[in-house]
This record gives C-alpha cells, sequence and structure tokens, in this order.
C-alpha cells in the first residue's frame, strides 16, 4: 500500500520596498560586500550567479552582463549604469583579474589574491546581508535571494513585460516568473475595488 504524502507548501517570497532595499544595502559597509549585493539585487542574480562574476563578464560598452545561470546556461541582463560605477570603483581596489569579488581572508585582500583564495562565499555573503538587514531596521525575513525577488516585482510594477523579467531571471518557463505578478502593489490595488463592493449591503 502506498502512502499518500502531502503536497510540498508553496510559501509566497519574501519581498522589499525600494526603499527597505535601499536602507539594507546603505548599512552594508565593506565595499565588496555591497558592491555584490547591489548587483545581485539590480541586476536580478541569483546568490551564486553574483558572487562568481569575472571581470570579464561586465560589457560597459554594451551595458550588459554576462551571467553563468543554471544548467551552465549564460544569459546577457541589463547592466544599470550606477552598478557599473559602482563595480569600478570597487575593482579598483583589488584589480583582479579572475574575480569582481574576490575573498576577504583575515590575511588581507592582497593574501588572498596572491594566493587565489577564490570569490567571496556565500555564507560570508549572507552574513553581512544579515548584519545589514538588523542595522536597518527592517522586520522582515529576508536574505540574499529576496533581492532577486524583489528586483523581479519592481520591475512588473515598472511595467516591464513578464517575458523579458523571465530573460533577465533565466527563468526556463514563464510559470516560474508568473509567481511575481501576486505580489506586485497593483495587482494588490486591482481588487481592492471589487473586494469592497461585493461586501456593500452586508
Amino acid at each position: 500500500m502506498k502512502l499518500l504524502r502531502p503536497p510540498k507548501e508553496k510559501k509566497l517570497p519574501v519581498v522589499l520596498s525600494r526603499q527597505e532595499v535601499q536602507g539594507i544595502l546603505g548599512c552594508v559597509h565593506t565595499p565588496i560586500y555591497r558592491a555584490c549585493l547591489t548587483t545581485i539585487y539590480s541586476c536580478g542574480l541569483r546568490l551564486s550567479e553574483g558572487i562568481f562574476l569575472h571581470p570579464c563578464d561586465v560589457d560597459s560598452g554594451r551595458m550588459l552582463l554576462r551571467v553563468r545561470g543554471k544548467g551552465n546556461k549564460d544569459r546577457y541582463v541589463p547592466l544599470p549604469q550606477r552598478t557599473l560605477e559602482q563595480l569600478r570603483q570597487v575593482w579598483a581596489t583589488h584589480r583582479s583579474r579572475t574575480w569582481l569579488f574576490p575573498a576577504l581572508t583575515p590575511h588581507s585582500l592582497p593574501y588572498s589574491l596572491e594566493h587565489n583564495v577564490g570569490p567571496i562565499t556565500p555564507s560570508t555573503l549572507q552574513r553581512a546581508f544579515g548584519r545589514a538587514l538588523k542595522q536597518s531596521g527592517v522586520r522582515k525575513a529576508a536574505h540574499v535571494h529576496s533581492l532577486r525577488h524583489s528586483m523581479a516585482t519592481h520591475l512588473l510594477e515598472a511595467g516591464v513585460n513578464l517575458r523579458i523579467i523571465q530573460s533577465i531571471l533565466g527563468h526556463a518557463t514563464p510559470t516560474t516568473t508568473a509567481l511575481y505578478t501576486h505580489l506586485t502593489h497593483q495587482v494588490r490595488e486591482s481588487v481592492k475595488t471589487p473586494i469592497n463592493e461585493l461586501m456593500n449591503g452586508l
């Protein structure tokens, strides 16, 4: 006899407002961490996609960023001017030819570069985000991936086509991207009047 397993619970992701994103990133005091988190948000990246970026992935001529996504599928995403400026500033502090965001070790950044320690680790970036979240006063159960969710939602609210957002995020099907339609301010506002009208006369 086969036992029926209950379906996996699907929770909506945590979405931060633009002001909350700005407040959190403003509390990240280490330039490399702040630049990496800013890039993850502004380009809609997964955590692993952000930390493994190389300097050669930045195409400043076309204002694009090459991203190595799931299944070794590369994609290009738009690179905002302010993000490019921040990347240039942080790269000028280390000039690594291998990593855009090299690891900061107790032995110093020069040691990390000399011995090719690698990029910053996921756990290190998560901790940096967690500290900034606490300092910012934002009371949401957010994590680094919340930046990606928030960016997608903010683009939808700005009127960007869902298929374009699907391409930026690297989703294989529009079904995954459609999740964000449930999170937008416009969707929530659009149902207020009909719902209130249902209650008229009750």
